[in-house]
């Protein structure tokens, strides 16, 4: 017999050469140690923007992706947002060679499939040191976001089996500094909506 496919997938995507950009790597690694229930999938996406696109077409009923975003949080705050997703007529960009851009990964899944996409939820690190633009690699985790890696393990542990039990429910981070309803087109970057942050 069998196992039954995953319905829930969850995804590390950032540039492990980039500084706090791999944040979603780091996570992945983290919960081989501390492996989530059955149901789910777990996978570092890296940088391989089609590779994501193509899985969120998978049959899953929610999807949690983990990345380094800038919101303007101290560095190592923990942000849970809910995008609005594009819809199939959206414009689809080609995913970047050498870059993970959530919002046209969105874009490119909702382009390609038939059907609508899976619930996406974007856990997200604040981080403090990022690409200068005139470095080819910037190594290793700055403290703060190294420190929070462990805590997103944690969080993960408390929103997979509730996401489990229920697609559509939005368990608390912890600590919620800020809540309100979805961003546009899954843009962390900058934006307010579809987040509680910790």
């Amino acid at each position: 017999m069998s196992p039954s496919p995953a319905r829930l997938l969850v995804a590390g995507v950032g540039n492990i050469f980039l500084a706090d950009d791999a944040f979603g790597p780091e996570v992945i690694r983290a919960l081989g140690r501390r492996p989530l229930p059955p149901g789910v999938r777990v996978k570092d996406f890296g940088i391989r923007g089609l590779d994501l696109a193509y899985e969120l077409l998978d049959g899953y009923r929610t999807a949690v992706l983990i990345d380094a975003a800038p919101r303007g949080h101290r560095p190592g705050t923990l942000s849970l947002i809910e995008p609005d997703l594009p819809g199939a007529t959206a414009a689809a960009p080609p995913p970047e060679a050498h870059g993970m851009d959530p919002a046209r990964v969105l874009a490119l899944a909702a382009h390609l499939g038939d059907g609508p996409l899976p619930r996406v939820l974007l856990l997200a690190c604040e981080p403090r040191v990022g690409p200068t633009g005139d470095e080819d690699v910037v190594p290793g985790l700055s403290e703060p976001v190294r420190e929070a890696v462990d805590r997103a393990v944690t969080a993960l542990h408390t929103l997979v089996p509730a996401l489990l039990a229920d697609p559509s429910a939005t368990p608390p981070l912890g600590r919620p500094e800020e809540s309100a309803g979805p961003c546009p087109a899954g843009l962390p970057h900058g934006t307010a909506g579809g987040t509680q942050d910790r």
